[in-house]
């Protein structure tokens, strides 16, 4: 997806072009399914698998790009609604530390995942041209709510990639 360079920090270039459709919400109603098939793909031994000391399991991730939605359509809906406030970051390892990943089945975890996509969905498609090009700041860094919605689904698609090489 190529975005105009002021649109986003360009740490989160690699997310950006790991966006697999240049129609938004079609691509986050494809990671829907193929996010889904995928983690139901995984053996159920490779669900607490880390494969190194101190990196995060499979069910680990898999809540971490939960979360990171969760965050990412909070800013998405306060840029596009032309929120001026300077939105903070988060420490996405506090987040998983504090998550317990490991008591939850992979299933509550996908139903959560497939909830959390389906308001994030709504959220974009309620989005007009303007609203979507409407940039706030973020992180300390300025970002459009378009820019946000190719993050999530890159960023998923970085872990799901990271996951297939490390992982499986």
């Amino acid at each position: 997806m190529q975005l105009p360079q002021e649109e986003f920090n360009p740490y989160y270039l690699p997310y950006i072009n790991s966006a697999t459709s240049s129609d938004l919400v079609g691509g986050l109603k494809q990671n829907l399914k193929s996010v889904v098939a995928f983690y139901d793909s995984i053996p159920e031994e490779k669900l607490e698998y880390a494969y190194a000391e101190g990196k995060w399991t499979v069910k680990d991730i898999l809540l971490h790009i939960i979360d990171t939605e969760r965050i990412f359509a909070y800013r998405a809906m306060r840029v596009a609604r032309q929120d001026k406030t300077a939105l903070a970051g988060f420490e996405q390892d506090d987040y998983v530390n504090a998550a317990n990943a490991s008591n939850r089945t992979i299933e509550s975890l996908l139903e959560e995942y497939k909830v959390v996509r389906n308001a994030t969905i709504s959220l974009f498609e309620s989005f007009t041209d303007e609203s979507l090009k409407a940039i706030g700041t973020a992180s300390g860094s300025p970002i459009s709510t378009r820019a946000i919605g190719y993050i999530i689904t890159g960023h998923e698609n970085h872990h799901n990639t990271v996951i297939r090489e490390r992982y499986l």
